[in-house]
């Protein structure tokens, strides 16, 4: 065949239906959808209630996991924070003096119980900087809501904190402070924490995805967020005295890790009354805005995670 009949024979083949539609308008002819897209929010959360087995499975593993090397095992997630409590006891309660003529029998329990309280949101939104980007080869090889590792991770700290409150309510027995009506706060306490620290880690997991460096600062902002929050000194009582002036004094009373503390401080030790005013209200709020807002932050970004 000569070239001008082989080109005349292309010439004259038909055109293709598809010829001159964009990349888009083929999708939808064909009733394609782009591989790991978004599904709506409500879609999102069916998803989740669905994988909540593994959520719970993947916590559980990760708990047994994080100290099987060492000999003591498990008996670490209670010597650390007790560890930091004994450090924080000998430089702020012995050294400065920062109890303000706070008895023993009442510091100790007060500040054992702020480093297990404000240890929860802090583990939460370390391992939460980290979900995403340091389980990239999970995140790649299955398809699952991303939003179950963060989650998950958080339901780790709380099991690690529940297993941490024996070792809490045998000092605070220790110390004279017996079990009471009072103590039955500790649940909706504990709820509302949880709810806000399973935010606060997904809005970190979607940070910490898409800048890895973020883990290594965070620290710094979380031991600066602890000193502000009154984990080793009773904070509205330094504030009174220090003159800080009205809206300084509200804001440091009123952030989440400060009301947190005081509630669980209000609920286990005896005649501890140092409470901001609509206390209640804020732990609620800090609880939906964190939990929700965190949600949806997260999800909005579901297409990006594992990519690039």
């Amino acid at each position: 065949m000569s070239e001008t009949t082989h080109n005349s024979a292309v010439a004259s083949a038909p055109l293709s239906p598809d010829d001159g539609l964009a990349p888009a308008e083929l999708a939808a002819k064909y009733g394609l959808s782009v591989s790991g897209a978004r599904v709506s929010l409500v879609d999102y959360i069916k998803q989740m209630w669905g994988r909540r087995h593994f959520i719970l499975a993947f916590s559980q593993a990760k708990l047994t996991a994080q100290y099987s090397q060492a000999k003591l095992g498990q008996l670490w997630q209670v010597a650390t924070p007790l560890l930091n409590a004994a450090v924080y006891f000998f430089i702020f309660g012995l050294l400065l003096k920062s109890n303000r003529n706070m008895p023993h029998d009442m510091y100790i329990p007060f500040l054992v119980t702020g480093v297990f309280v404000f240890t929860f949101t802090q583990n939460s939104a370390m391992a939460g900087v980290r979900a995403i980007s340091g389980n990239l080869g999970l995140v790649r090889a299955l398809h699952f809501p991303r939003a179950s590792l963060p989650i998950s991770f958080s339901l780790q700290q709380l099991q690690q904190l529940l297993f941490s409150m024996i070792v809490l309510v045998i000092v605070l027995v220790g110390f004279g402070h017996y079990p009471s009506l009072a103590w039955l706060l500790i649940l909706p306490v504990l709820a509302l924490q949880f709810v806000f620290n399973t935010g606060l880690s997904l809005i970190m997991a979607r940070l910490g995805a898409k800048t890895p460096d973020l883990a290594q600062l965070l620290p710094f902002i979380l031991r600066t967020w602890m000193y502000a929050s009154g984990v080793m000194y009773p904070l509205a009582t330094t504030l009174e005295r220090a003159g800080a002036s009205g809206w300084i004094s509200d804001a440091m009373l009123g952030n989440p890790a400060a009301v947190y503390m005081d509630l669980m401080r209000y609920a286990l030790i005896d005649n501890y009354d140092q409470l901001p005013p609509h206390v209640w209200a804020l732990a609620l709020g800090w609880a939906v805005v964190f939990g929700a807002g965190g949600f949806v932050y997260f999800w909005k970004a579901e297409e990006q995670y594992g990519r690039g």
